[in-house]
């Protein structure tokens, strides 16, 4: 079974920075982030380097339930393992564009946002969430982070209940017609005289670059030519097998130190956590 562990040593024995451009369809941020997207299966599959398609599909089929799509979270699952979202930037220090779906601690089966397919892909309630954020200029990977989203976002009332009052609001607004099927946070029909225009209210969530919101525990350099960084609470890393603990820890190439940091529901709290670095 694939976890981030496995995944990480992977990129440090493999070693690249090409990042596969996409050029199917006509968007071309959405091919480049594809491109990132691509990279990411590949070192949680183990497929980095393996050139037969066919054998390159069945390790795919076997590491992930779930392989997402361009609508809908989460970009990929891995079979009794953790959920994965993939966010593309080009700065290092841009923030995260997460578009209609608010940061998330865990990726919960109720998740009005995920498809059924997701949702009945194998079985599930609640799965840790990876966000795995790749800072990709002219088709070079010049950072990646992973980090897990206990460490990075609040708990979902939080802004379950931001949504809740936006649409709360709009529907006690008179004399329109309110659309209360969306999935949005609203949707206004008829907005003019001939009844041909529909105004969509949907959230556009942003977060903090993570070389900002962890700046106290490490610092960007940007006069390296690559760097990886995962962060996770060490309860987490503990629960990893012993075996790829010992494979991670026993690589000189690879730091891991206990870290502190902000409880992202009570910043007055700090958590145990392990930073786990690569950098060249």
């Amino acid at each position: 079974m694939s976890n981030v562990l496995k995944a990480f040593l992977n990129i440090v024995t493999n070693y690249q920075t090409n990042i596969q451009n996409i050029t199917d369809g006509n968007n071309r941020m959405n091919n480049m982030g594809e491109g990132l997207e691509a990279y990411i299966k590949n070192i949680f599959a183990d497929t980095i380097n393996e050139v037969d398609e066919t054998k390159k599909l069945e390790k795919i089929s076997k590491t992930f339930s779930y392989t997402g799509n361009k609508t809908n979270p989460p970009d990929m699952m891995l079979w009794n393992g953790d959920a994965i979202e993939v966010k593309k930037i080009e700065s290092a220090s841009t923030s995260l564009q997460l578009n209609s779906s608010h940061p998330k601690s865990k990726l919960l089966n109720t998740n009005t946002k995920i498809n059924q397919t997701c949702r009945e892909c194998e079985k599930w309630t609640e799965k840790d969430l990876i966000y795995t954020i790749g800072y990709v200029k002219s088709k070079k990977l010049n950072s990646l982070w992973m980090v897990y989203g206990d460490c990075y976002a609040a708990d979902e009332e939080t802004y379950q209940k931001v949504e809740d009052e936006i649409t709360t609001s709009i529907n006690y607004l008179d004399d329109l017609e309110i659309n209360h099927e969306t999935n949005e946070l609203s949707g206004i029909k008829n907005v003019d005289p001939l009844n041909i225009t529909y105004l969509r209210v949907r959230g556009m969530w942003i977060i903090e670059n993570p070389n900002k919101v962890y700046e106290y525990i490490y610092q960007y350099d940007k006069n390296l030519n690559f760097q990886l960084v995962c962060l996770m609470k060490k309860s987490k890393y503990n629960s990893f097998p012993k075996e790829d603990i010992k494979k991670i820890e026993s690589n000189d190439n690879i730091n891991i130190s206990d870290v502190k940091i902000k409880n992202p529901n009570n910043p007055a709290n700090l958590i145990d956590a392990k930073l786990l670095v690569f950098k060249v």
